[in-house]
């Protein structure tokens, strides 16, 4: 007896009345489904991060080796007028260290008052002061475009041969910068800084001093992580910089330096922190020649800080401490 014996499919599950539609799957093109995945992680090398500029290669690490010390008394006062311009007012009481032959420091006492008008706006800033003595400083910032930048900074002053000013043109590349300087005394500079990976980059700068006939060249390289940033700099003249950033926490920072001058032999480093508080900032360091300072700035109120600055000089016994108040912020 023949026959044939065939097997129906199972019908599907009714589907409930109440039961949502099934998710939208878009159907991928033919270039789509040709085109390979890319590993998690590769490197897309045409979309490297654009580095800082050459001329702030070690800020993280001067925050922090480099504050703002200062002696004596210091009061600043800003009113703002407008949401783009505003006053300020600085009154500075302390001492001046005069240059002398012996090892020991001599100060004079001084003081001197200071007034100054800001305008910030997106695409311009204007900032100048003027000084009881006579000087003068103004810094003026244009954005050309989105990628070119004008920067002015000059300082006249009552002495003669003292007097300065720069002009400084920024090209702000997608994973590079550019510099070109001009200043009096027929200064004429120039660096290029470029990202070769993501976390690398180099660059290189050359300058060019026609009042004293003297040219150089410099060479760059940073290295920036989420924890570590680490720097180098040679330059012709003899100087070495290097720079190590250890980020411990999201308040705390270490940072350290090492310079080296191949003209005159001589050698220094310094270690310092930043310790970011909740109504305050302190940072410190201490150097190889022996010095030890500290700088706080404690926030009392809102647009009140109380600052605090302290170094001690041990080889050259000579101690400088000061205080203010900074009222206003813009």
């Amino acid at each position: 007896m023949g026959g044939t014996i065939s097997f129906a499919a199972a019908p599907p599950p009714p589907i409930p009345a109440n039961a949502p539609p099934p998710p939208l799957q878009a159907t991928p093109t033919p270039e789509e489904s040709e085109k390979p995945e890319k590993p998690s992680g590769e490197v897309d090398w045409l979309n490297l991060p654009c580095p800082i500029s050459y001329d702030e290669l070690q800020r993280e690490a001067m925050m922090s080796l480099k504050p703002e010390l200062f002696e004596g008394l210091r009061f600043d006062f800003t009113k703002p007028l407008s949401p783009k311009f505003s006053l300020s007012h600085s009154v500075y009481m302390g001492s001046l260290e005069m240059p002398s032959q012996s090892p020991e420091t001599f100060k004079v006492p001084t003081a001197h008052y200071e007034f100054g008008a800001n305008f910030l706006d997106p695409k311009c800033m204007l900032i100048g002061r003027i000084l009881t003595d006579g000087r003068m400083s103004a810094r003026v910032k244009y954005d050309i475009t989105e990628n070119v930048t004008m920067k002015i900074n000059a300082q006249l002053t009552n002495e003669a041969h003292f007097s300065q000013g720069m002009f400084n043109f920024d090209y702000k590349g997608r994973d590079s910068r550019a510099q070109f300087q001009f200043a009096n005394n027929a200064f004429y500079g120039g660096n290029y800084i470029q990202s070769v990976s993501p976390h690398l980059a180099l660059g290189g700068e050359v300058f060019w001093l026609g009042h004293q006939r003297k040219s150089g060249l410099g060479l760059a390289a940073r290295y920036n992580s989420d924890k570590t940033i680490m720097t180098g700099q040679l330059a012709s003249t003899g100087l070495v910089a290097l720079s190590y950033v250890q980020r411990v926490s999201e308040k705390v920072s270490l940072a350290t330096d090492f310079m080296y001058n191949l003209a005159n032999r001589e050698a220094t480093s310094s270690i310092g922190y930043d310790y970011l508080l909740r109504q305050c900032r302190l940072r410190g360091k201490v150097d190889s020649n022996g010095t030890v300072a500290a700088y706080l700035e404690e926030r009392l109120n809102l647009g009140v800080n109380f600052l605090l600055s302290a170094e001690i000089d041990h080889w050259k016994k000579d101690y400088k401490f000061g205080f203010g108040l900074s009222v206003g912020e813009f």
